[in-house]
């Protein structure tokens, strides 16, 4: 299993070090947000992260829905169900709530499969900030805070026509972004290949929380320091 390097598992429950999901949020998403950062101030691992270890534990479902509510911190003990219907919840040893999932239809548990889907899917979001975000800011001529640059992890959904497939290839196809005072609202809709054949859509959405007039030379100052962290690794 491809995950194994980044996450532990004992006594049934399942933990993220702040080592291991800082290695997968580089690694694999290519995602240099400083909040996966070992010793960040406001660490939390990686949403995909818990998005892949669902899928690896659970397999592919047609019909998939997840809502992030809480971030994760380094070691928590997570507790994954063994018995699944529709709708079920990742919820810690207190049973606070991290993440809540609904999933419907045929479900396949083909590990290549799953992992070709994982690596597609954190290969686009990793390059969410760079290749959409600041575009849209640019277009509506807003910004996050540059010295506190946090995008918040909302939810994500797929819907899948077949399972038959092993590799698939993920392509932007929409994105909003909708604006309320200070905060943002932004979603995004991909569709999902295998070859020249369609087999599913998705949609992404993120909230930016903060928001202030866009200004040109902060946007590119984050940017650079953005892509020097990815450079730097």
């Amino acid at each position: 299993m491809f995950l194994a390097p980044y996450f532990s598992k004992q006594n049934q429950a399942i933990s993220v070090s702040a080592q291991q999901a800082s290695d997968f949020a580089k690694k694999i998403a290519q995602d240099f947000n400083p909040i996966h950062d070992v010793g960040a101030k406001r660490f939390c691992v990686p949403g995909d992260l818990l998005f892949a270890l669902v899928l690896t534990q659970y397999g592919l479902s047609q019909s998939m829905k997840f809502s992030f509510a809480g971030m994760v911190g380094d070691g928590v003990e997570l507790q994954f169900p063994e018995q699944v219907n529709g709708h079920f919840s990742i919820c810690d040893s207190r049973e606070k709530t991290y993440l809540n999932v609904t999933r419907q239809g045929d479900v396949s548990c083909c590990d290549a499969q799953t992992e070709s889907f994982i690596r597609s899917y954190v290969a686009f979001s990793g390059h969410n900030f760079i290749d959409i975000l600041i575009p849209l800011m640019k277009q509506h001529q807003v910004m996050i805070n540059p010295e506190r640059p946090l995008v918040i992890y909302e939810s994500m959904s797929f819907d899948l026509s077949t399972l038959d497939f092993v590799e698939v290839t993920l392509s932007l196809v929409g994105q909003d972004l909708q604006i309320d005072g200070k905060r943002g609202d932004v979603t995004l809709h991909f569709e999902l290949h295998s070859g020249d054949t369609l087999v599913g859509t998705g949609i992404k959405t993120l909230v930016m929380s903060g928001l202030r007039p866009y200004d040109e030379v902060l946007a590119q100052q984050m940017c650079a320091t953005y892509e020097g962290r990815k450079t730097e690794f």
